[in-house]
């Protein structure tokens, strides 16, 4: 640079003598050009350096440009130079090496060129160096704009850095003119939102005297991902104008939060005010129609992506979410002709049908769509490999789960979480391998969080081994305090064992935190598309005499087949008639029965359950598929179970 600067005069162009500039012309005066006429090619001459630089692509070409504008004494411009370092920087060329030194040789920079130097070390860091040049800015007389606090704020919300934040904060105040820009509001609420303080957040939305569409988003958004869509809709109806953005953001939020219907609710709201769809308020509603299971819901939606041209054939991520919605809601064939259909794949769409194929139960499926995909240029993620791990564990396929779990990292760069540790716990356990289960637990190298012990508990209900499963349960009540499930299943394994005194022991911790189980309920779909839900225990549904003699003719008919309820299914401290009726009263089989009357002859019943289903209505619905000739399928939380000829697709290793 130091270079250049020597070659190229720095003096501008309308103080140099006319002999300077023309020595071989014998009339200078015939040249002269007038003040207004020189600053109208100066103008000119700037915007076409602008130009040059917003096309380069590499830093030879903005050294082309740099030298054009030493040439024509612009070394001093401070308007073309911001435009310079800010080009630098978005090419990731390190500050100190040459924009630092661009800067240095400028006499008076203004606040912009200051700016953009500020902003480079907040990009590359370190975020000291952007600080020490405010500080000189302030020093050298220099006032801030706005976007010298915007990227400020970005910078300590990308480091996480509140307190500095926070300084930064006080800064907008003490120099004055910034508490109402509405830039920088936006930034400083996206600071505090990013570092955890929402509430800090929230406060800087209420004192601002402008807000616009981005304002309100920012703070929809940051609620719907602690889960509390109450603020959020407060926000949401209280926006002025309510843009796509606004409205997806609700969308998606009531679909995280699992609030399906909600997000229903709001998409149509959304259609009838004439907004607009994009793929990712498609994506977001997917989602919601893919927890309610509903075949309804999922041919709705999939009628409305196509019309939105946004349909699964061109579009690859509608597409991977069209295959695990159908997935979910139980038409599996359904998924596979989308992913079939797709011209272009992408390691979601074919994780999404891996997953797919796993929850389902057709483990060999999984594995070989895993291997069709290495055959392709698609590298599998750490999601694949969930989806291939879990096959192997619901089909009980040790050996080839081994494999794979030891290809991960070594062929494929995809370091093990405890995600995938959950999945070889879930493998060995379901085995009756836990022993093993319990040792790869206590060696793992990171952490081990619910999921993994949680998986060890399930094993040991399966298998009967009280004494790991009081291991994995002391574990899970440090990670998971407040978890009933953890408590129930425990008690349950100790009361299997008749461990009686241990039953009391647990039931006994479970009333002094005051925990009550979650409601089991179920929902099915009849045939005009209608859910109908059902709770554990419920009478008050207008057609209960009907639901109840259907119920009981089912069960009349399954006793000849030899069926007897698993009294272990339910509290082991009530009397045996007690625990029949409690049994016979289980959401999913008032849901069958109601099925039973509502649709038609043969067709398949799809029954949602919102825990896991237990081994009494497992060994029920294996029973109910071959007295009444129908195919059942069950999604429970953990997987689907298709019960067909008294058999499920689990082979009861679930």
């Amino acid at each position: 640079m130091q270079n250049l600067s020597r070659r190229f005069s720095t003096v501008p162009i309308h103080k140099l003598l006319p002999q300077q500039l023309h020595q071989h012309q014998p009339q200078p005066t015939r040249f002269f050009i007038p003040f207004s006429e020189f600053q109208q090619k100066r103008k000119l001459l700037e915007h076409k350096l602008i130009s040059d630089l917003d096309g380069c692509a590499n830093l030879g070409q903005v050294k082309e440009v740099h030298a054009h504008l030493l040439r024509h004494g612009l070394s001093q411009c401070c308007y073309v130079l911001t435009k310079l370092v800010r080009t630098l920087t978005k090419l990731g060329v390190p500050v100190d090496a040459y924009p630092r030194l661009v800067f240095l040789q400028v006499k008076y920079p203004n606040p912009f060129l200051w700016t953009a130097m500020i902003r480079g070390y907040t990009v590359q860091g370190p975020i000291s160096e952007a600080l020490n040049f405010y500080t000189c800015m302030r020093s050298a007389g220099t006032g801030p704009v706005s976007f010298t606090f915007s990227a400020l704020f970005k910078a300590c919300g990308d480091v996480l850095d509140v307190n500095l934040g926070r300084q930064i904060h006080a800064q907008t105040i003490l120099v004055g003119g910034f508490v109402a820009d509405l830039y920088v509001g936006n930034t400083m609420i996206d600071m505090y939102v990013k570092c955890g303080f929402l509430e800090c957040g929230r406060k800087v939305f209420d004192e601002m005297p402008d807000r616009d569409v981005v304002s309100w988003t920012e703070l929809i958004v940051a609620y719907t991902k602690i889960g509390d869509m109450g603020s959020a809709r407060e926000l949401f109806e209280g926006l002025p104008v309510k843009d796509m953005v606004a409205w997806t953001a609700m969308v998606t939020g009531y679909a995280q939060n699992a609030r399906p219907r909600d997000a229903l609710d709001c998409f149509e709201r959304m259609q009838g005010a004439g907004v607009g769809t994009d793929e990712i308020t498609l994506v977001g509603l997917i989602s919601a129609c893919a927890q309610l299971g509903a075949s309804k819901y999922a041919n709705w939606v999939r009628d409305i992506a196509e019309k939105s041209g946004f349909g699964p054939t061109e579009n690859v991520l509608v597409g991977s979410a069209l295959i695990d919605m159908y997935s979910k809601c139980g038409s599996l064939d359904e998924a596979y002709k989308v992913f079939q259909g797709m011209k272009e794949r992408n390691v979601f769409s074919y994780s999404s049908m891996i997953l797919g194929f796993a929850m389902h139960g057709r483990a060999n499926a999984a594995i070989e769509l895993f291997h069709e995909m290495l055959t392709t240029e698609i590298r599998p993620n750490r999601v694949t490999f969930i989806g291939v791990l879990t096959a192997c564990s619901h089909a009980g396929m040790v050996d080839q789960g081994r494999q794979l779990f030891a290809t991960m990292e070594k062929y494929y760069n995809v370091v093990p979480s405890a995600d995938h540790y959950t999945c070889m716990v879930d493998l060995l356990g379901r085995a009756g391998r836990l022993e093993e289960a319990l040792e790869l637990v206590e060696t793992m190298p990171i952490a081990a969080h619910g999921g993994v012990w949680g998986a060890l508990l399930g094993a040991c209900r399966i298998h009967g081994n009280p004494d790991i499963a009081q291991i994995a349960a002391n574990h899970l009540f440090e990670l998971e305090p407040d978890s009933i499930g953890n408590y129930v299943m425990l008690s349950n394994i100790y009361a299997s064992a008749g461990r009686w005194a241990d039953v009391s022991r647990v039931r006994k911790m479970m009333k002094e935190k005051g925990l009550k189980k979650n409601p089991a309920y179920s929902w099915v779909e009849t045939k005009k598309g209608v859910i109908h839900e059902f709770c554990a225990g419920e009478t008050n549904h207008p057609e209960y005499a009907k639901i109840k003699k259907a119920l009981d003719d089912l069960l009349n008919r399954l006793q000849a087949h030899g069926y007897q309820p698993n009294l272990n299914s339910a509290a082991y401290d009530l009397g045996i008639e007690e625990r029949k009726r409690i049994l016979m009263s289980h959401s999913e089989k008032l849901a069958l029965a109601y099925a039973l009357l509502s649709t038609d002859s043969g067709s398949t019943i799809k029954i949602m359950k919102n825990i896991r289903i237990c081994e009494d209505c497992h060994v029920f619905m294996c029973g109910a598929s071959q007295v009444a000739g129908r195919e059942i399928v069950v999604r429970d939380n953990m997987r689907f179970h298709h019960f067909s000829n008294g058999k499920c697709s689990c082979g009861n290793f679930w």
